[in-house]
């Protein structure tokens, strides 16, 4: 058994070892790290995920105090909240397995939405909140639909060269191609959907500054992305909700969607506003896989919160 184990381990490095002699992207310390655990089995990523996740809540304070003030605000018990401490850490060790290593069990529920959707010609908008595994969620619709209709997903690339190049490689296949958070990003997104393509986003990520309004995420103001519904309202495209669930045990994803009520109802804070909501609504049915600890109130350095002139703001809390 145990000469097994070192041949495959063998086998495994000289795998990695030549990935990296035929990609430079990969010839960096951290990157071949990745390779090595991109090749082991999903239970054993999440297993690991959930030790780091519970060791980060425990020994940074910083984090736990975000995380908990997080769910607090959103009226989220202990009992609903303990799982996403696990799923944080799961979050981070699947990456290297969903970037660099074989395929992963998904299955979907809710896909007559996106193939309705489709079929109508104007372009679909998923919007992806931080909950669960939100980079399944773009991986599955490029094998399932990109052949015909590719996604474009908008990203901010990583501060760290040799991680955003290694993203930039991991996230470029078939049917799916990426947008940065520029202008010309933007525009790429447009053009996406007036073919009749998709885009994907996740509108509860802090938005760069002057790209937001600030709009109440569980009764607290919170700099909110307009992107979203501004593609919507100017394309004619139909929104979605989607978003990865992470199954127990390493049994896989199952990517499930949801049909929103049309954005283009309603105008400029109006349909932001109403964003929110259907995302709060969302978080709130799964509560152990959102990610808590996530800095959604912070901050743009140039812009103040609402309510700093004496206005008092509109409480969405369920």
């Amino acid at each position: 058994m145990a000469a097994r184990c070192q041949a495959a381990i063998a086998l495994v490095a000289l795998q990695v070892v030549h990935n990296s002699a035929t990609d430079p992207i990969l010839l960096h310390p951290m990157a071949f790290v990745l390779q090595l655990l991109a090749r082991l089995p999903l239970w054993l990523l999440h297993g690991a995920g959930a030790a780091v996740g519970w060791a980060v809540f425990l020994f940074s304070g910083s984090y736990r105090h975000r995380f908990l003030v997080n769910a607090r605000q959103a009226g989220v018990r202990a009992a609903q909240w303990r799982a996403a401490v696990s799923a944080a850490g799961c979050l981070a060790t699947e990456l290297p397995r969903l970037w660099l290593g074989p395929s992963v069990p998904v299955r979907w529920q809710g896909a007559h939405w996106v193939d309705d959707a489709l079929a109508r010609g104007q372009g679909v908008v998923f919007v992806t909140p931080h909950l669960g595994c939100f980079e399944i969620t773009a991986q599955a619709y490029a094998a399932r639909y990109g052949k015909t209709h590719p996604m474009t997903a908008l990203y901010r690339p990583a501060r760290q060269v040799w991680l955003a190049a290694l993203e930039a490689r991991a996230r470029a296949r078939p049917g799916l191609h990426t947008a940065p958070t520029t202008l010309a990003g933007v525009k790429q997104m447009l053009k996406a959907l007036k073919r009749g393509d998709c885009v994907g986003l996740l509108p509860d990520q802090v938005p760069p500054l002057h790209q937001g309004i600030w709009a109440p995420f569980f009764g607290k103001a919170a700099y909110t992305m307009t992107l979203a519904t501004r593609l919507a309202q100017q394309t004619g495209a139909t929104t979605l909700l989607a978003w990865g669930e992470r199954l127990p045990w390493g049994r896989g994803y199952v990517v499930h969607v949801v049909p929103t009520q049309p954005l283009t109802a309603a105008q400029g804070e109006g349909a932001v506003v109403q964003m929110n909501r259907l995302l709060e609504a969302l978080i709130l049915q799964h509560p152990g896989q959102y990610l808590w600890g996530y800095a959604r109130y912070k901050q743009p350095q140039a812009d103040a919160p609402p309510g700093a002139d004496g206005l008092a703001q509109p409480s969405t809390r369920h």
